[in-house]
């Protein structure tokens, strides 16, 4: 019983939360076509809305920990959900992600990335993908802000395992500027292709960052060890033991 209410829960806020998505979206639509700094704040404003009907209509409350950045840098995150998103960006002063380059035919969700200057990439391309999202970032180094990246290059459930792209280290490379990475353990409570929410706490942990300038394959290396034994560790703490030990590699 307690399971069925749960899920109907899940269900109106699934609903509710993609029907304020399209309010707020044409609610700023007129101030944001002009003004990026007013597309960032509907974006931000969103973030905010989603945080609190969580918490109040499944029981999902969350933990943002760690320094944010507020310089510019390369932001490196676990992805397990669509919640580390809004988690993500919302806690970022002037965010930017490398996204799939789909999501830009996503209503309301592709126009606001794109007012935002967020870098699209095309995964199924390989290596000329790598070379168009660094000519991308290269072009919009005039927002002094955070680039996103998720180094797996995609939603990885917990207790799976995907390797590290090397797009994160080249991207790394060309920016000059230190690395944050960003563990989670929010796969447990909002689940990949799944209706339930599950009540919790919902962890985003923002860890030391990686200084600039040091060797790619090595910062690859330390970016895998640190955001894999940090979210295991988080989602352990939660009640959750991954069948896959962290990589030491």
């Amino acid at each position: 019983m307690r399971l069925a209410i749960q899920y109907i829960r899940s269900f109106v806020f699934i609903v509710q939360m993609y029907i304020a998505m399209a309010v707020m979206a044409l609610a700023f639509a007129p101030f944001a076509m002009f003004r990026r700094d007013m597309a960032l704040k509907a974006c931000h404003s969103y973030c905010r809305y989603v945080r609190w009907t969580a918490a109040w209509v499944v029981g999902l409350r969350v933990d943002i920990r760690g320094d944010i950045p507020h310089y510019p840098a390369l932001v490196a995150a676990k992805h397990q959900s669509f919640f580390d998103i809004i988690l993500i960006f919302g806690a970022l002063p002037n965010p930017r992600f490398i996204m799939k380059k789909q999501l830009l035919h996503a209503p309301f969700l592709g126009w606001y990335a794109k007012r935002l200057g967020c870098v699209p990439v095309d995964r199924g391309k390989g290596g000329a993908a790598v070379r168009d999202m660094l000519a991308r970032v290269e072009q919009g180094r005039e927002i002094a802000g955070q680039i996103i990246i998720y180094p797996q290059g995609t939603r990885v459930a917990p207790g799976d395992s995907k390797p590290y792209k090397v797009g994160s280290a080249v991207l790394y490379s060309q920016m000059e500027q230190p690395c944050v990475p960003v563990a989670t353990n929010v796969g447990l409570f909002w689940p990949k292709r799944s209706l339930l929410r599950k009540p919790g706490v919902a962890v985003v942990e923002f860890l030391p960052a990686i200084p600039a300038r040091i060797d790619p394959r090595e910062f690859l290396t330390t970016l895998e060890h640190t955001v894999e034994t940090r979210s295991n560790q988080l989602m352990a703490d939660a009640g959750f033991t991954p069948p896959n030990p962290p990589s030491s590699t």
